[in-house]
């Protein structure tokens, strides 16, 4: 293979026969309780902090958490829906002015069926670095090609229209970190997007610590990574998505009521 050739990866090197399930069909409002409280367990939550939203394909309206529950807490009865303008239309608990960084990006993303955004130690402290993390372990590759950095905090994100300039800033992107602030993760399906958002803050803790050594990292050849990226989107996501379901509803089957 010649230094500039892209490596292939994924499904077009190697699809297993199968995979371990999870062992129960999920509703929707089950699979994103589990979302919610598997990122938690990760410390991807910070307390009451941020939002999971997941519009299914053809639709308009989006499944939400509630304003007041910490993630770790969360039940599949706790889930809200709300419409495309963040107005509640379903639910016992009421939604913050925040959720319209989900609305924004849902209307001018066809391909952002989930959006996650929170506050993770090491993702924050990245932010308040100014910069986007160095890709310095094989798993970084998930995030080739696809940051953004929002480089100026400017307070809350509480109303439509910034939140739709804050969207026009995300572009396309599926990772975009916020200056001072956290982290969003995008996905087509909530595997994809939850994937993503377990492996950031690891990403961003590698990077710190590498930092810390005052050591230039080995850098990874950008035609591996794109191997591996495939990898890890194809391969890995619904198999790591399977098994946190499994360990979250194992570890308390009350989630999913």
């Amino acid at each position: 293979m010649s230094v500039g050739e892209v490596r292939q990866g994924g499904l077009k090197v190697w699809s297993p026969s199968v995979t371990p399930p999870i062992g129960v069909d999920l509703t929707e409002e089950q699979a994103l309780a589990v979302a919610f409280r598997h990122l938690a367990s990760i410390g991807f939550a910070e307390n009451m902090a941020g939002h999971i939203t997941w519009q299914p394909e053809g639709r308009t309206e989006m499944l939400v958490n509630p304003w007041g529950l910490w993630w770790q807490e969360l039940t599949a009865s706790d889930i809200c829906v709300v419409d495309e303008n963040a107005h509640v239309v379903r639910g016992r608990w009421d939604v913050t002015p925040a959720i319209h960084i989900h609305t924004e990006l849902h209307r001018m993303r066809d391909d952002a069926r989930v959006v996650i955004h929170n506050h993770p130690y090491y993702v924050s402290l990245i932010a308040a670095l100014g910069k986007l993390p160095d890709l310095v372990h094989q798993t970084g590759s998930l995030f080739l090609d696809d940051m953004r950095f929002v480089e100026t905090y400017d307070g809350e994100v509480d109303s439509a229209p910034r939140a739709r300039e804050l969207a026009e800033r995300i572009g396309d992107a599926n990772l975009t970190i916020l200056a001072n602030h956290g982290v969003i993760t995008t996905g087509g399906t909530v595997a994809e997007a939850v994937y993503r958002a377990a492996s950031i803050d690891r990403v961003c803790k590698l990077a710190y610590q590498v930092m810390l050594t005052g050591q230039q990292p080995t850098e990874m050849n950008r035609s591996d990574m794109y191997g591996m990226k495939a990898s890890l989107i194809e391969r890995a996501a619904d198999v790591y998505w399977a098994g946190a379901a499994r360990m979250t509803i194992k570890a308390d089957p009350e989630v999913l009521n």
